[in-house]
């Protein structure tokens, strides 16, 4: 069977056969104008006419062949060239395409924000590990493999509002006449063991006005035997004893507190 199909750039028309028409999805090429279309698509009725008869002896139908009929050709002249087209592989797709850009950047984002996250967890825990051991002691043997990484201790906990002077009194030495005792009970309030503050007495006279001042740190009124290491036990009191020698101070009165340095 024999029809006709026109070209529609430069409007020649040909006779096309049915095998013609099936090879290629029916892709050809004018051999007038060189332009590329489809002839199923540009069929005519198959009539006679002084165009049709005057350019079948010296124009032949070129069969131009396609992949799969994704692959149109559009129309051209001869100016363009067609020798470089060439279909992409999968993998150049993949390369290129921009659901895959998209899901690299995601995860980029992704990946930094979770480093951020990791950098900004480890400087917390190392700028609160002393809380974090007081209030959470299962966590101290983590803390302290931890710690070993980067060169730093945990020391214990210094919350001076949790310390408490229970009682206090100055009394005459009745061995020594220039000598006075100081007796103090210290108190940790705070439901983990702190560190041992440090007292700070002050001797007055009968105006309240200041003769002498002295810092004890823990080493000089803990007790033989006593840890200062291991800390004010939680909700634990301990007995203060001072000795001191007055000479000529002969004081009435005194201050003591409690602070960390």
């Amino acid at each position: 069977m024999n029809a006709v199909t026109q070209c529609p750039e430069c409007g020649t028309r040909f006779k096309v056969s049915q095998v013609q028409l099936d090879m290629h999805q029916g892709m050809v090429r004018c051999g007038r104008c060189q332009a590329i279309f489809n002839a199923i698509k540009q069929l005519h009725d198959n009539e006679l006419s002084p165009q049709l008869a005057l350019t079948l002896d010296v124009v032949e139908m070129q069969q131009v062949p396609v992949k799969s009929p994704a692959e149109r050709i559009p129309a051209t002249h001869d100016k363009y060239d067609f020798s470089h087209l060439a279909t992409a592989s999968k993998e150049d797709a993949l390369e290129i395409s921009p659901s895959v850009i998209k899901k690299n950047v995601h995860w980029s984002w992704v990946l930094v924000t979770l480093l951020l996250f990791i950098v900004l967890l480890a400087q917390t825990v190392h700028f609160f590990r002393v809380e974090l051991v007081a209030h959470l002691p299962g966590t101290k043997l983590a803390l302290a493999s931890y710690c070993k990484l980067l060169n730093c201790d945990i020391p214990l906990p210094e919350k001076i509002d949790q310390l408490s002077i229970e009682s206090s009194d100055l009394e005459s030495d009745p061995k020594q006449a220039s000598a006075i005792v100081l007796n103090a009970i210290l108190r940790n309030r705070a439901p983990y063991a702190q560190t041992y503050p440090n007292l700070e007495l002050t001797l007055t006279n009968s105006m309240d006005e200041a003769l002498a001042r002295r810092i004890f740190p823990p080493a000089e009124y803990l007790k033989p035997g006593e840890d200062e290491k291991q800390g004010l036990l939680s909700n634990h009191e301990i007995g203060i004893k001072l000795h001191l020698d007055t000479a000529d101070l002969k004081p009435t009165g005194y201050r003591l507190f409690l602070f960390y340095p």
